[in-house]
């Protein structure tokens, strides 16, 4: 046989999403402050805490766009990589630690507003119940999100990761329930004599933090806007997920993109934005605080109604806030991972990072770290919400001064003409001077100071935190450095995991479309014909399968172990890369053979291809090439049936060679 081995390399093997469900993941995070942010906005300043929320959700729409200029700049984009191209690493890894910071504490947070939300349940029940028992929320709280965070730690060493479809699912029920709680709202408004909420602004002295104690920062005005802004501004944690699931959006890309931004933006605006105002107008002013934990609880309690209706509602709040929050909770350890694996691509971590568990092959190692960082703030903020929401805002804000500063920076070193641009832009020269990014950034970096001031919790944690995270960086880069001098030089490399397969079949179990393309592939400056192929490829009943031949001969071919060399992992890497670019599946194969072109007519003829396409050779022309792949063809095929014989083609750059293969 030609085809020595086989191997799929699986981790390539890439599922891209519709729109919906990539806003549904970040939704999954993003949304799930509606269960609490509001709560915590009331303890900081008072019964004005829906109209800061209500700014947060419409602020929320220009940090989207925010992130799809940069998504669409780099389709592994995110806070790190935009950072480390606009301010260098050293700067980038500053972004990393903050945004660490809210991973770490988005698990907390979420873990033990649920606990709250169902410790408010089981005490509702005992009360309609008239049963003389009552839950300590806090313990109770504290004890869920403990168990959550073990759940997902467990999940996520053995490999489980988020699921679109599961997204969707929570998502969906949410939807039902919030659609449910606004028309029931609205009929109990109807029936109500009702006011707006107040404007004024009420600060305790632990929401002041330090700024009490400075005369020129009293909170009235301007100052006090900035202060309520800033307590309000946790509710944004979440959209650092969009940039990393763009690389699974389907083609079209950017029009996907931009539909999931809008998505995300006009949900996350009613779902949390107008419920948290609609709880502070039905909840009564005395019953807000005993609510302040499990606000959405409160508004289900306080709608129109017999009693045993209201405890169903909360019930349904309560299935609803579990899943999506315990969604969070999952979100940050797959988030965690996720930006520090990619940190660990550049040489900043070392490889004892990135160690593969021997039997789910997950990066185990940081699960652990993160897990743990989260069990121990769990263990610390003994289920205070807001403690945990006071220093949770760090992360979220420093992290997008970082990336709007490192934006504003990039549209003077890159000015290449964009696919999309944040508005509001001035032309000078060959520059597109950025004032909207730019007042966004303003914005943003004076909320953060203020908060500096106001937060003692936030500031102290959060600054430790990020220079603990970033000196574990600086040290491990420094052990790592002959590593990250290698990927500096030749460019990020693809972690790729293979399942090995030695019968044909075996190798093409998962090709499920109708239509197959099989693209040879061999020369990572040289995928014209690929992308080419994806380009035109209709991704729903088409299998795109990429295949590399290594040539081995006699007793080396005998002998040789299907293992990916770093030439073949640099050229996978490529591949992948065009794939995600495109938003485009293709099936990698790596095979070892005496002859690629025999390889490749054995593979046509097993897939039952409808089109064979080769690139350029460097040492054949293409008439040569095709009359290689057709004798081959003839040699393989014998006296099989083909039913429709598949198309040969040869394409570089303007040109192309058709020839049908019978």
């Amino acid at each position: 046989m030609r085809v020595r081995r086989v191997v799929v390399l699986t981790t390539a093997v890439l599922t891209f999403i519709p729109f919906w469900q990539a806003a549904a993941v970040v939704l999954c995070d993003f949304g799930s402050s509606a269960f609490y942010a509001g709560g915590i906005a009331y303890q900081a300043f008072g019964p004005a805490f829906p109209w800061y929320v209500l700014a947060v959700m419409l602020f929320a729409g220009a940090m989207l766009g925010v992130y799809l200029e940069s998504s669409l700049m780099f389709v592994r984009g995110g806070v790190y990589r935009v950072v480390k191209e606009g301010m260098g690493d050293t700067m980038a890894k500053v972004s990393v630690s903050s945004l660490m910071f809210d991973y770490c504490l988005t698990g907390p947070i979420s873990g033990v507003s649920a606990g709250y939300y169902l410790s408010g349940l089981v005490n509702s029940f005992f009360e309609y119940m008239q049963w003389n028992i009552e839950v300590l929320s806090s313990m109770f709280a504290m004890c869920f999100a403990l168990l959550v965070t073990a759940f997902f730690w467990r999940q996520n060493v053995r490999g489980v990761e988020e699921s679109s479809e599961t997204s969707v699912k929570i998502v969906a029920f949410n939807t039902i329930v919030a659609v449910a709680l606004l028309a029931w709202a609205g009929y109990s408004l109807y029936g109500r004599q009702w006011e707006w909420p107040s404007l004024a602004l009420s600060f305790n002295d632990e929401s002041l933090g330090w700024a009490k104690h400075i005369d020129w920062l009293k909170p009235v005005g301007l100052i006090g806007i900035i202060m309520a802004f800033g307590h309000s501004v946790l509710a944004l944690s979440g959209l650092e997920t969009m940039a990393q699931v763009y690389r699974e959006m389907e083609a079209p890309k950017i029009m996907n993109l931009k539909k999931a931004a809008l998505s995300i933006f006009l949900y996350a605006l009613v779902f949390t934005g107008v419920l948290t105002f609609v709880s502070a107008l039905l909840i009564p002013q005395g019953d807000l605080f005993a609510y302040k934990d499990n606000l959405l609880s409160g508004l289900a309690m306080s709608l129109d109604g017999p009693h045993w209706a209201r405890l169903l509602m909360q019930a349904a709040v309560v299935v609803a806030g579990t899943a999506i929050l315990a969604g969070a909770v999952n979100t940050s350890l797959v988030g965690a991972n996720g930006v520090l694996n990619r940190v660990a691509e550049d040489g900043i971590l070392s490889d004892w990072f990135r160690g593969l568990h021997p039997r789910f092959g997950t990066t185990h190692r940081i699960v652990h770290m993160v897990a743990m960082v989260q069990a121990v703030i769990i263990l610390l903020c003994r289920g205070d919400v807001y403690l945990l929401g006071e220093a949770y805002a760090f992360g979220v804000l420093w992290s997008f001064v970082l990336m709007t500063v490192s934006l504003v920076l990039l549209r003077f070193k890159e000015t290449e003409d964009r696919e999309w641009l944040f508005p509001f832009n001035i032309r000078w020269k060959k520059f597109q001077v950025p004032a909207g990014i730019a007042a966004i950034f303003l914005l943003l970096l004076i909320v953060a100071v203020m908060n500096l001031f106001t937060k003692k919790v936030s500031t102290v944690s959060g600054i430790i935190f990020t220079i603990v995270f970033f000196i574990i960086f600086q040290l491990s880069e420094k052990l790592n450095a002959k590593k990250a001098a290698q990927i500096e030089e030749e460019g990020h490399q693809e972690k790729i995991n293979a399942r090995r397969a030695y019968e044909l079949p075996d190798a093409l179990r998962d090709l499920e479309k109708p239509n197959r393309v099989l693209v040879a592939v061999r020369n990572p400056n040289n995928l014209v014909h690929l992308h080419q192929v994806l380009e035109k490829v209709n991704d729903d009943d088409t299998d795109v399968i990429v295949i590399h031949s290594r040539v081995a001969r006699g007793y080396q071919l005998a002998g040789e172990t299907a293992e990916l060399g770093p030439e073949e992992n640099h050229l996978f890497t490529k591949i992948i890369l065009e794939a995600e670019e495109m938003g485009k599946t293709v099936v990698p194969l790596f095979v070892i053979s005496n002859d690629p072109f025999y390889a490749i007519a054995q593979f046509a003829l097993a897939a039952r291809v409808g089109q064979v396409v080769l690139g350029i050779s460097g040492t054949a022309d293409p008439v040569a090439q095709m009359e290689r792949l057709v004798m081959a063809w003839g040699a393989i095929k014998g006296s099989h049936e083909v039913e429709t014989p598949p198309q040969a083609r040869v394409i570089w750059e303007d040109k192309e060679l058709v020839f049908e293969l019978v």
